[in-house]
């Protein structure tokens, strides 16, 4: 389609755009809304309800718009490595286990911190740096044969048997029962909702809207230890390499999250309160770049944006996700090291 639109750039440079504006609407919307899976799971407890509801409600627009346009023609998932027939499971599980627990010691998923940064959080802003130069030297770095060693570990699996409108019409469902019972107020569900549309509009804007059959660009979502990767790697190195989807995406989540933390007086600079307390949120970061990429993604990557696939691969990484939040939370609690070392954001 993208030849119809008449633009005089080129489809990567098309998607930067993309991710950009969808990226800036993330970005007021995760911040007005709190939009966190960790605080969903083990979050201060009066909070809990309300943000399971929006995160909820978020996932089962995303499923709804995501089938929609699937079966409508205007994406496919045959290709993708969510769906792809050999899955990495010890890679998927191991990652999935090792980002959650990082979610756990840095108080909060890449997305969060990412949210957290624009509004003058400095704990959060060196934490995303720190998980930006992991996942870039588990990709392409030294850490890389670690990730082709357990990637060669696969299973036949594939995407989910049976109708996918069938499967949808479960995830969402089961979603919106956890939205009526969380309570939250018609504004969370709202945003909730609108950040839950975002996530379609990135599968057709770069699989069909931006589709070029003579420079063709890859298939994106919503996600964010890749394109911190891609943004770090173009920073330090914009002379042999372009941006696109993803590093415009978290320049997007950065200025909107920005923007919304000034307008709505939540913007204030905050630093970290000991040494001890920095060691445990860059460890947590560590392990979300290395672990984001074992897995496939992050808790918006292989969570909101993924689970909409229907792939058996998103569905076994966010549940590896949320076992190691939920593992990791006990167990820090049980030592008296959990929720009272860090502040709630």
């Amino acid at each position: 389609m993208f030849e119809t639109l008449g633009l005089e750039i080129t489809p990567r440079a098309a998607s930067l755009w993309l991710g950009l504006i969808l990226g800036v609407g993330f970005g007021a919307l995760a911040m007005l809304t709190r939009f966190c899976l960790r605080r969903a799971l083990v979050g201060p407890e009066a909070e809990r309800a309300s943000a399971r509801g929006v995160w909820a409600m978020a996932l089962a627009v995303a499923v709804i718009g995501t089938q929609a346009a699937v079966s409508l023609g205007y994406v496919s998932f045959e290709a993708h490595r969510f769906t792809v027939e050999a899955v990495p499971v010890l890679g998927i599980v191991a990652g999935g286990l090792m980002f959650g627990l990082g979610t756990v010691l840095a108080r909060g998923c890449l997305s969060r911190l990412t949210v957290l940064s624009a509004s003058g959080n400095l704990r959060a802003l060196v934490a995303i740096l720190v998980a930006a130069v992991a996942a870039q030297a588990t990709l392409q770095g030294a850490l890389a044969p670690i990730r082709v060693a357990l990637g060669s570990v696969t299973v036949p699996l594939g995407a989910l048997p049976g109708a996918p409108v069938l499967w949808a019409a479960v995830i969402a469902g089961a979603a919106l029962l956890v939205v009526l019972r969380s309570r939250a107020s018609l504004g969370l569900i709202l945003g909730g909702a609108a950040i839950g549309a975002l996530v379609p509009l990135a599968w057709v804007g770069t699989g069909f809207v931006l589709y070029d059959e003579f420079d063709p660009i890859a298939l994106e979502g919503l996600a964010f230890t890749g394109p911190f990767a891609e943004a770090l790697f173009w920073g330090v190195a914009a002379q042999v390499t372009t941006p696109g989807f993803g590093a415009g995406l978290i320049g997007g989540v950065l200025a909107g999250a920005l923007v919304a933390a000034v307008l709505s007086r939540r913007f204030r600079w905050e630093s970290f309160d000991s040494a001890a307390q920095m060691g445990r949120s860059l460890s947590g970061a560590a392990l979300m770049g290395v672990g984001g990429v074992l897995a496939g993604g992050c808790t918006v990557g292989a969570g909101l944006a993924g689970l909409p696939t229907l792939g058996v691969a998103a569905i076994i990484a966010f549940a590896a996700v949320v076992a190691g939040i939920l593992g990791a939370d006990a167990v820090l609690s049980r030592t008296g090291q959990g929720r009272r070392v860090v502040p709630a954001e």
